[in-house]
Order: structure tokens, then sequence, then C-alpha cells
């Protein structure tokens, strides 16, 4: 088992997709940071996190220009309660110190991929919406169409169809009009472009493509289907916004080098993710497996496995499983190619602790390579200082 990815055979590609199995183990977020700056090195030019894609705005105008204070961006550039993990603040910190005085070309580019949403519901598309109008100097009335925010925000709205907005008569125009305004971003991209800058009209397909985004998420809540058939349905909405915005990212990356992204391995293993509890069998396509499918030998896939765990109290793994066979050949942490883990069990003693997903032969049969932490808290010693980045910028 190997610990610097310049030691791991992995074809060129234009996303190295690289997969944690729990959000709740801090160490993934540390040889994450590690691994980036390696890639930087090798050319890589920008990170992708499993974050707001809007709100991450912020954040790359602090890592690329300064724009504001790390704190700032941290408190407000994050969805999911990510701006509080310090693994993500060390990150920020250590690119914007890595890109002053830096040609914009070489300059780290940071970007969230996921939509606006959190785990209690899905916003109103109100401040989406009114950027782009704003943008496309429009005069155009959302308000009497958009109503309260709070008829949008509804938590009930993810499990109870009566209680979403999203097949109402204001929101199907609401969705018309998004479109159109689309439609219209691109018709005047050459004089809006020349009048302020690429930079802002992209900011304005983002903005206005979060909006749609919302939109179709909250017309899909307002399906009346059974839970198993209706949760798939919303992850997969979410799942495929999370996809056009990586291809999206990669689209005005393109030009300066590949993207690491981080997330769940649900998020970006290229076979079909699922998730079954109680009664519910929920599956659905992950963004990996639908921009696996478009960018093809480009997309490479990383697969994170845990061992042991303080943070979710997870033990050791029994030997007979894919963790319990990674773990006998590795202390710490290591990569290794997915196709040398040998036959075993899917491990059962944990799920569903903490969002732990354990590994299955499909995913490994699938995935380019596998990063396995043996123990989480190993990682985070003392002993192990080489893994922070502030360590790593001294050397």
């Amino acid at each position: 088992m190997r610990q610097d990815i310049r030691d791991l055979t992995i074809a060129p590609c234009d996303v190295l997709a690289l997969g944690e199995p729990t959000h709740q183990e801090p160490a993934f977020g540390w040889v994450r940071n590690e691994l980036f700056v390696q890639l930087a090195e090798r050319g890589f030019r920008s990170i992708a996190l499993e974050t707001d894609r809007v709100a991450a705005l912020i954040v790359n105008d602090f890592v690329q220009e300064g724009i504001g204070s790390l704190d700032t961006v941290m408190s407000e550039g994050f969805s999911h309660g990510f701006g509080d993990l310090e693994t993500n603040r060390r990150l920020i910190a250590w690119m914007r110190d890595h890109n002053q005085n830096r040609p914009p070309e070489e300059c780290l580019a940071f970007h969230g991929f996921d939509a606006p949403l959190e785990n209690a519901g899905a916003p109103s598309p109100r401040r989406y919406l009114e950027h782009a109008r704003d943008y496309l100097r429009l005069d155009l009335d959302l308000a009497g169409l958009l109503g309260d925010d709070e008829r949008w925000s509804r938590t009930e709205a993810v499990m109870d169809p009566a209680m979403s907005i999203g097949a109402t008569p204001e929101a199907e125009r609401l969705r018309l009009i998004a479109d159109d305004m689309l439609t219209l971003l691109y018709a005047h991209a050459p004089e809006r472009t020349a009048a302020a800058s690429h930079a802002e009209w992209l900011r304005a397909k983002t903005h206005l493509t979060a909006g749609l985004g919302l939109l179709r998420y909250h017309k899909q809540a307002a399906q009346h289907l059974d839970l198993s058939a209706r949760l798939s349905r919303l992850l997969a909405v979410r799942d495929a916004l999370m996809a056009q915005n990586l291809l999206d990212i990669r689209s005005d990356e393109g030009r300066r080098g590949a993207t690491l992204v981080f997330a769940h391995n649900l998020h970006l293993q290229r076979n079909q993710s699922s998730w079954h509890q109680a009664d519910m069998d929920v599956t659905w396509s992950g963004a990996g497996t639908i921009v696996g499918s478009m960018l093809g030998e480009q997309y490479t896939f990383v697969a994170g496995s845990l061992g042991r765990s303080e943070a979710i109290g997870l033990r050791d793994p029994e030997p007979d499983t894919y963790e319990g066979f990674l773990q006998s050949r590795t202390s710490t942490w290591g990569l290794t190619t997915g196709t040398t883990v040998a036959p075993a069990r899917t491990r059962t003693d944990t799920t569903p602790r903490q969002g732990y997903i354990p590994l299955d032969r499909t995913t490994l049969d699938r995935a380019d390579a596998v990063l396995h932490i043996s123990d989480g808290t190993a990682v985070l010693t003392p002993s192990q200082d080489g893994l922070r980045l502030a360590a790593l910028r001294e050397q």
C-alpha cells in the first residue's frame, strides 16, 4: 500500500474523483489535502467539493483574488456545515497562500458541485432567478409568482407531496420563465461579456442553473409516489444536478488543467448507488455514474475505505470483509488498485451508522483505485503532522 499518489499508476485524466464512505471521519479530509498538494504539482488546477456551487463562488473569490476574509468564506461559502471542518479551513487557507503572486493560468480554483440543497429540504429559487434577471436587465416581476420563501422551504415537503409547492401553476410558470432566461443568457452572451466580463456571465449562468435545478427538484417533490420511489427520484434529481455542475466546471477548467473532486462514494462511484433500510429500497444513478459514462477514461474514481474510527464508533472490520482485507495490508492509510482487492463479503455490522456505507464488490470492480484508512485517529496524531497543510507548506 502506497502513501504517495505519485507512486500510483493511474492514466492521465480530466477528473480524479476521490470518494469517502462517510462525511463524519475527518481523516479523509486530511489525506485529500495532502493529495491535492501533490496533484497541484502535477498540473491539477482546481478542486470541487460536495457543497453548494453558488455559495462556493465567494470561496473562489477569496482563493483567487483575496476578496473577503477566511472566517467569512468559511461561514458563508459552504453548505451542509462543511465550513466548520478544520480540514476544509486548512485547504482554503493553503490555496490562498499558494495562489499569491502566481499568474492566472497557474492559480488554483475552488468549486462546489452540489445543488443548493440541505438535508432538511430545498429553498426558494428567488435569489438565483433574481440574480440572472438583474444581470440580463429584464423588466420582470417575479415576486408574485414566488410568494413567501417559507412556502418553498417546508421540510415536510421532502416526505409529503401535498406540502410541496412544486406542482402549482406559479411554479410551472417560473420554470418556463427560467428556461427562457437561460436561452436569453446565451443569446446575449457576446454583448454582455463585452460590457462586463466572461466571469460575470459564468456567475449569472451558475445562479440561473441553480434556480432551474431547484424548480425541477421541487416539481419532483410534488409527485405522489411510494416512499422508496419518491426518495429514489429525489436523490436522482440531486445527482443529475451535481453531474451537470461537474460537466460545467470541466467546461470552464478544461484549458487550465485537471480537477480533483471530493465527495461521498455514493456520489462518485461508477455503479448505481443504493440505500437499503427497513422497508425502503432506494436506488439511483449518482453523479459519478453519469459523468463517468460521458467522460469515459477521462474520469478516474478512487473509492474511499475505512477500517476503524473513533469519530463514528467504528471498530476493526472482520477479516473476511473487503475492509478487513485492506486493513491487513496497511498501518495507517494507503492507495492501491481496486482490482487487487481479494474476494470477500460486504461489511454488515455497522450500517447505517453516521452515513457510513461499506464497500461492495460492484463498487470495487468499477473503481480505478482504493484509498483505505485503517485508523482515522492515527492520521491525526502528532506523528502524522506531514499530512497537515501547514507542515507541507513549510517543507
